[in-house]
């Protein structure tokens, strides 16, 4: 998904996922990014080499145990140097459950991205996302069918909360206008 601004310097929006619930949010940032007029391209974290040519990044992630998944950290130490100059803004999809509220997730994320200090992200924020337990791996079957799992018995269930995580993309895409202005990037 790529739409032309004036600047011609998109916005990436960088994924990693291991059930595609992510990309589903990533693709709904990016979509919203691209109705206020500036151009998002939607790209695995794992495939992207390099930021040349984007004026900013947003980083879309899970949380599985309390860390970010492997393809998101190594994205962003991959492109440590770049994201000193690209203004960056980072979610994650952590509680399965809108009644588990966010915090516990915001408090890993936290420290997820303190072990990182040389990163700076202009925004971040916590989505609650989704949980199907038939489409899990084998290995992740077995954890969430132990007795002390805190998925034990749980049913499938989607309460990723479509209006704020479009009103978040919002929000960033003029904030990552701004910072990228002050970059010199997307205009």
């Amino acid at each position: 998904m790529l739409a032309e601004d004036a600047s011609g310097a998109p916005i990436l929006v960088a994924f990693a996922t291991r059930y595609g619930s992510t990309k589903e949010v990533a693709e709904a940032v990016a979509a919203t990014l691209s109705e206020q007029g500036l151009a998002a391209e939607v790209r695995p974290a794992r495939e992207v080499r390099s930021l040349d040519g984007y004026g900013a990044v947003v980083l879309g992630a899970p949380l599985y145990m309390g860390s970010l998944l492997k393809d998101a950290r190594s994205f962003l130490e991959r492109n440590q140097s770049a994201l000193h100059e690209t203004p960056l803004a980072v979610f994650v999809l952590g509680p399965i459950s809108a009644a588990e509220g966010v915090e516990g997730s915001r408090g890993q994320l936290d420290k997820e991205l303190a072990k990182m200090p040389w990163l700076e992200p202009v925004a971040e924020q916590v989505f609650v996302g989704k949980y199907d337990p038939s489409r899990l791996a084998f290995k992740h079957k077995l954890i969430a069918g132990l007795p002390a799992s805190p998925l034990h018995g749980l049913p499938a269930r989607d309460d990723r909360d479509w209006e704020a995580i479009r009103d978040w993309a919002r929000g960033i895409g003029a904030t990552l206008q701004a910072s990228a202005s002050e970059a010199g990037g997307v205009a």
